[in-house]
């Protein structure tokens, strides 16, 4: 169940990201959505409502899925996103899943790429 639980959040997420929010809430979500980013309203409608609007706003935006880790009924999925002007993100996304194998629920964490850094590592 992990592996598949780690595929389906990275469809899920790529399919929204991607522009069709509608359909990745349809085939990869459970009853019921649980959001914690304070910037998107909870529940199913809120997270379609949120990646439409990206899309509309920012189409030329990509995605690049670094690493997942999945443990128990969780996945991690560390991203790397470029969006207009080559503004990049690092985001660190966490999802739940029921007994079913779909999404229930989620956690994120995103941060710009500074343009210097103290070290040279990557922050992916």
């Amino acid at each position: 169940m992990l592996e598949k639980n780690k595929k389906n959040a990275i469809s899920f997420y790529k399919m929204a990201y991607e522009g069709d929010p509608k359909q990745a809430v349809e085939k990869y979500v459970g009853k019921e959505y649980i959001q914690h980013n304070p910037d998107v309203k909870d529940g199913k409608d809120g997270f379609i409502e949120y990646f439409e609007r990206m899309q509309n706003e920012y189409p030329d935006k990509s995605i690049d899925f670094v690493r997942c880790i999945a443990q128990g009924d969780l996945v991690a999925l560390h991203t790397h996103q470029v969006w207009p002007d080559n503004d990049e993100y690092i985001t660190m996304d966490f999802f739940r899943f029921d007994n079913n194998g779909k999404i229930i629920e989620h956690w994120d964490a995103i941060q710009q790429i500074p343009s210097s850094s103290a070290n040279t590592n990557t922050m992916y």
